[in-house]
Parts: structure tokens; sequence; C-alpha cells
């Protein structure tokens, strides 16, 4: 398959997809012909919602953009590029402490395939301090006001349901 510099891919757990991805998102899709949005498996990580719920949510926040499409992954994201016939991965920084991350992944995605580049978005001031655990602790002790000012409104009602389900 022909690898392709029109199409990018934004990997991550999107446990669950915050307003910070969305606007990376949102930025991405004007920048290539197609973005995939990659849900992966991280076995390190404690989720919140199953991979297929995620992928799910994330369809449903994502279905207004033509261009973009959310599958899962789990494994090496460079294979997952190469499958999918693109060169690129998209990545979002929020903070210096993700710089030095995003530095030690990305030369190690370039060693195990030199053909992928991958490009950087720097997140608007607005998001840079939101996290998934953020998410999780104003899901827990705030309300659905809290929420939404971190998530997209069609899952604050689903992360809630879930935190709830999980408190003792």
């Amino acid at each position: 398959m022909e690898l392709s510099s029109r199409s990018a891919v934004f990997t991550g757990t999107f446990d669950p997809l915050t307003l910070g991805h969305l606007d990376v998102i949102d930025r991405g899709h004007l920048l290539f012909e197609r973005l995939v949005v990659a849900i992966g498996v991280n076995p390190n990580k404690q989720v919140l919602f199953p991979i297929e719920e995620r992928v799910d949510l994330a369809g449903r926040v994502l279905s207004r953009f033509d261009n973009v499409e959310v599958r899962a992954f789990e494994g090496l994201t460079v294979d997952f590029v190469r499958s999918i016939g693109a060169r690129v991965i998209l990545r979002g920084l929020r903070t210096l402490s993700d710089m030095e991350y995003e530095f030690s992944m990305t030369l190690t995605n370039h060693r195990l395939d030199p053909g992928i580049e991958t490009v950087f978005l720097m997140a608007d001031g607005e998001y840079a301090h939101v996290s998934s655990s953020l998410i999780k602790q104003v899901a827990r002790y705030g309300g659905p006001e809290a929420l939404a000012r971190f998530v997209p409104e069609d899952l604050v009602d689903p992360i809630l349901s879930r935190v709830r389900a999980s408190s003792p």
C-alpha cells in the first residue's frame, strides 16, 4: 500500500475524549485530507471506559467532521499508521513534560519507520492543563456544569454515570 502524507493518525487512549483533544482534532482535520483518531489499548492505564465504548463515544462527538474517522488499535503506532496507508502521526502538546515524552516516542517511531513523520500541534492555552485524571476528579466531585468545561457536552452524562457507578 502506498503511504500518503495527506492522511494522519491522532493516537491516544481518549479515556475520555476532552475538549483539548477536540481542539487538536478540529485543527488537524483542516491540515489533512483524512484524519484517523486511533483509540489505543494501553495495558499500563486503568481506563474508565472499555475500548468499544471509547470508540463509540468518540464517533458520536466526531461525526460532524467529514474527513475524520475513529478506529480502535492495539500494538505499535507505526504499524497501525502504515496499515492504513498514512505517513503522519499527529500529536498534541500541552506541557513541557509532554514534550519530553513525545520527543522520546518520536525518536522511537522514527527508528522503527523513518518514512513516518510526527507533526505536533500545541494545545490551546485554555486546555493545556486538562488531563484524563483531572476529568475523572471533576466528574467525581463536581457536577455536570463543571465537567462540561472540559469535555464535549455529549460525553458529560456517560462520564458521570460511569464514575458514579465505579465509586464506592
